[in-house]
């Protein structure tokens, strides 16, 4: 089995998205059985709680942070379906990955907002996202989902105030089993064994996207961007393969 993962991509209105069409190319040509998307997709800013009253906050649009979102998911996809598309014309095999989403914090300000503002219920919600409608299973803001014996959430909680587990190391002392998780700008890596001898890993993913954040200094911008490819998957061990952006826009960029 070969998973595809994608980390947090926090598609925003006029910024780059391109990344997002060679993340579909490098799909096709590897062919993966499942791809999950760690969530943060969508970054939704006209909801950030953080930014109110700030000039920054002007002009900031629920509507323009759901179109941008969607129209880089159809960026990812349209490679995806045009070469299942050559497969049925041709009579060959379709490829058909499992696609699972798991929702992050930033699509989660929905349902904060709804829960700050009773009003807007009924005006907005996860559905404007139109996940499923493209295919995708989608899975509640940290829902554990279990494939091939790695588990997969936006991120992981530790105690019970339900604070994130910090690195990879404790993701697998906390959790003790492989656990793949975005929400992190940078990268990080931890390896472990059950007491039977079998590898477990965890991993925190980084980032999959081409812009600096506001909020970082020049010295915190700058993290690891790219997606995973997990090959050989059986029962929580694979073989991990980072993919680096620069990689991603050098092999498909000029395609």
């Amino acid at each position: 089995m070969k998973h595809l993962i994608i980390p947090d991509t926090q598609v925003k209105p006029g910024y780059p998205k391109e990344h997002l069409k060679w993340a579909g190319k490098y799909a096709v040509d590897k062919k993966p059985d499942v791809i999950v998307h760690l969530g943060d997709h969508w970054d939704m800013p006209s909801l950030s709680s953080y930014d109110v009253g700030k000039k920054s906050f002007e002009g900031r649009r629920y509507t323009d942070d759901i179109f941008a979102g969607i129209s880089a998911m159809e960026a990812f996809l349209r490679p995806i379906r045009r070469e299942q598309n050559r497969l049925r014309k041709n009579k060959h095999k379709i490829w058909t990955p499992r696609l699972v989403f798991c929702l992050g914090n930033h699509e989660h300000r929905i349902q904060r907002a709804i829960e700050s503002d009773a009003k807007l219920e009924g005006l907005m919600s996860y559905e404007d996202f139109s996940l499923k409608e493209m295919g995708w299973e989608v899975h509640d803001f940290l829902q554990p989902v279990v494939i091939d014996g790695i588990v997969y959430s936006h991120y992981f909680t530790s105690g019970v105030m339900g604070r994130p587990v910090s690195n990879a190391r404790l993701l697998l002392q906390k959790k003790m089993m492989s656990c793949v998780q975005g929400h992190v700008q940078d990268r990080d890596i931890a390896f472990g064994r059950r007491a039977d001898g079998s590898p477990v890993t965890g991993l925190f993913a980084g980032i999959f996207y081409q812009h600096d954040e506001d909020y970082l200094t020049p010295q915190t911008n700058g993290s690891w961007s790219g997606i995973w490819m997990f090959n050989e998957v059986d029962n929580g061990s694979f073989d991990e393969m980072p993919v680096s952006m620069n990689y991603l826009r050098r092999k498909y960029g000029e395609s």
